[in-house]
């Protein structure tokens, strides 16, 4: 029997649990991009319950579907347009007022419509008894109740959904809808008539619904009408704009403002009818740990707090896996030596491919914890506090706590972060919060910190990542305040931020998020940093030159004579230490020679030249080409500082014998910090440029945000290596 197909969009305010509800209907069957012609993220998932295959489809949290904001023109286009059989309107039952703003709006829309009430355990600790048979009855539509965090009311909701889309109810349905009052009414009514007698039903949109929203002067749903063949649209406008004259006059107001007020005098009536309040003595959890989280004293050094234990957990849990996955990589390229002949070939496996990768994959666990960690800050509430703490120092530079948001989200990926912009309402607020938000450190760059600080800083090497991380807030904010008091001169918008109540997390949702961003690292590594990998081991191998393997045949038959004697008249244990010695040489020689290799390759060519450059940051010929190279990917620092530091194939643990070679090469404490500064600071990513360049739609401001990122790394990097060297630390 085969599945019949259902489409199903989400639509709900942010912080409504829109998203806990969609990953309990979809579980890890999901896939995310982007809308498209928008940088919007588009999430939906497939799956197959009673003998139905649904597609669900997560839009843009908003609060009503005006066309104000690029969120809510995707969530009202992606309804009209693609005609989903279903709409669930996901609704906080403990902010119910605010919630129906949406949700009227929903059901004034050609399609079938479901009210989920999620959160109804904060409304009922509330004492907030609502009668979902009576809203049902008021609005008509199904209402199911739901706590998204604890899967209560999914199955309910399922059987909603089929139960909806298999009704045969004839759209659109005109009875219980928003009743705007007399005066507005007859305006409706008057412009009906004429789109009716100029375009009949043809419209693919109900008349009333098109009436309505040019009375709002709804720009979309002008441009729409305006394109219609002939006359008609410039009639219908003309016509609409007299009726809103019309409405001016009356009430000596905008009529969008007019209707407005009607739509919240109509929920008012609702609430009123289906909402009882009932007294409690339960403590409001949120407002009581909001005392403490959000103080203006203590809640700074506390969200601090949260930070540093973030970086020390990544760092100390980690690196059990990490070890487990390092030892797994060197069996694999061992392995690989053995089973393949010897020649260019193996080499590209074993030295490009396998140690590439494998140098990058060895701090997937840290990113899984990172990511984990960023999950509970956003499912529990706190993200929301930490923009709302941060409000006070946003202002410092011109931008107030919304900006935040996207420079937290750069503690993932920059990239998503800076399309987090386009939720800033001014020009100039997204263009210094993009310049600035390189600074804040991505997951890209912590493979480069933890073999850095682990190799230099021993036990103390959380706190040197966090401190690296505590660097990047300070100089956004120095550059964001220096940005805006020169190039980007302005007012600070005004701006409330809503702070959502405190949710015990989903375990399965918490995993479904740092899937979603963890899933990014992997696809990484099997595409662009496989790429620059092999990349890399080409220019460090070539050009291969004939005199290398005949100096190291001469170097090794000479070894072998010099211990050949003494080894032949040797006895007990006097041949054991020989043998030993001589095996010591063998390797030292080939390590040696393997990096005079490097040295006179394409890839050492590069770093001679660059040397200069990088000499007084601390930096050797090997540090300037690894740094470089990471503006492809920030990860293939590593995978380049592997290939450099030549790390013999014979190692069991290619990263702790890469932490020996760094030992060995001269690199200090000192050095490794002034670089991991430079990491920190330094050009985007090549993913990041492009966004940026996109995102600002200016070559201008992309060349200005490499250059000033470069400029500023070098001199940062500067201060620590020198300013250390001068007191003593290096």
């Amino acid at each position: 029997m085969s599945s019949k197909f259902l489409t199903v969009a989400l639509a709900g305010n942010p912080n409504s649990g829109k998203s806990t509800i969609f990953n309990n209907l979809t579980g890890t069957r999901q896939k995310t991009g982007n809308w498209p012609g928008v940088t919007v993220e588009k999430k939906e998932g497939r799956v197959k319950t009673n003998g139905y295959t649904l597609t669900i489809v997560d839009l843009p949290g908003t609060y009503s579907l005006t066309a104000y904001s690029i969120e809510e023109i995707v969530a009202r286009n992606f309804i009209l347009d693609e005609k989903p059989d279903v709409v669930v309107a996901i609704i906080d039952a403990s902010n119910l007022e605010r919630n129906l703003y949406l949700a009227t709006q929903l059901r004034e829309l050609d399609t079938k419509v479901i009210y989920v009430l999620n959160m109804a355990d904060i409304a009922s600790d509330r004492g907030v008894r609502i009668d979902g048979e009576k809203l049902s009855e008021l609005l008509d539509v199904p209402v199911v109740f739901a706590v998204g965090n604890a899967n209560q009311g999914t199955e309910e909701l399922f059987r909603a959904i089929i139960s909806v889309a298999e009704s045969h109810v004839e759209l659109p349905r005109t009875t219980r809808r928003v009743y705007y009052g007399q005066d507005i009414e007859r305006a409706i009514a008057d412009l009906s008539a004429v789109i009716k007698q100029r375009v009949g039903d043809s419209l693919p949109f109900n008349v009333r619904w098109i009436a309505v929203k040019l009375l709002e002067n709804d720009k979309i749903v002008k441009e729409r009408v305006a394109r219609l063949e002939g006359d008609h649209g410039q009639v219908i406008l003309r016509e609409a704009e007299k009726n809103r004259r019309k409405v001016r006059e009356f009430f000596d107001d905008e009529p969008e403002i007019v209707m407005t007020d009607q739509r919240y005098g109509f929920i008012a009536g609702i609430v009123k009818e289906v909402v009882k309040t009932v007294s409690t003595h339960r403590v409001d959890v949120s407002r009581q740990v909001d005392q403490i989280l959000t103080n203006r004293v203590l809640g700074l050094p506390v969200f601090v707090f949260f930070i540093w234990a973030m970086f020390q957990l990544t760092f100390t849990l980690g690196s059990y896996p990490m070890d487990w996955i390092d030892s797994g990589v060197g069996w694999i390229s061992e392995a690989a030596a053995m089973l393949l002949p010897q020649g260019m070939f193996r080499d590209l496996m074993v030295d490009g491919v396998i140690a590439g990768v494998g140098s990058i994959a060895v701090f997937f666990p840290n990113i899984l914890i990172l990511f984990f960690c960023i999950a509970i800050f956003e499912d529990t509430g706190y993200m929301a506090r930490a923009a709302f703490l941060m409000d006070k120092v946003m202002h410092l530079i011109g931008l107030h706590g919304k900006s935040f948001i996207p420079m937290l989200m750069g503690f993932g990926c920059n990239v998503p972060a800076i399309m987090a912009t386009r939720t800033l309402e001014s020009k100039k607020d997204r263009i210094l919060t993009i310049l600035i938000n390189p600074l804040i450190s991505c997951s890209a760059r912590l493979p480069v910190y933890i073999l850095l600080a682990g190799t230099f800083f021993g036990a103390g090497a959380g706190n040197a990542i966090f401190s690296i991380y505590a660097l990047g807030i300070v100089l956004a904010i120095a550059m964001g305040r220096l940005f805006r008091s020169t190039l980007l001169k302005g007012e600070v918008a005004p701006f409330v931020m809503e702070l959502p109540p405190y949710r015990v997390p989903m375990i399965k949702g918490l995993m479904i998020h740092m899937w979603d961003r963890s899933k990014i690292f992997l696809k990484k590594m099997g595409g662009i940093i496989l790429v620059g990998s092999v990349v890399i081991w080409f220019l460090s191998a070539f050009p291969r030159q004939i005199e290398y393997s005949r100096d190291y045949a001469l170097d090794q038959a000479a070894l072998m004579s010099r211990y050949s004697m003494p080894m032949a008249e040797a006895q007990g244990g006097d041949l054991e230490r020989l043998a030993e010695s001589r095996d010591l040489a063998l390797s030292s020689l080939s390590a040696e020679m393997a990096r005079e290799r490097v040295e006179k390759s394409y890839l050492g060519r590069l770093g001679k030249l660059l040397e200069p450059v990088f000499a007084p940051i601390g930096m050797d010929w090997r540090g300037s080409v690894a740094v470089i190279s990471g503006f492809v990917a920030k990860e293939i620092v590593v995978s380049t500082m592997g290939v450099l530091y030549a790390v013999g194939d014979d190692a069991d643990e290619k990263n702790e014998a890469l932490r020996r070679a760094l030992k060995s090469s001269g690199m200090t404490s000192l050095s490794a910090y002034a670089m991991m500064a430079f990491v920190l600071i330094y050009i985007p990513c090549l993913a990041t440029v492009s966004v940026i360049r996109r995102e600002t739609n200016s070559r201008k401001w992309t060349a200005f945000s490499v250059t000033y990122s470069f400029v500023l790394a070098w001199i940062v990097a500067f201060v620590i290596f020198q300013g250390g060297r001068l007191i003593g630390l290096g």
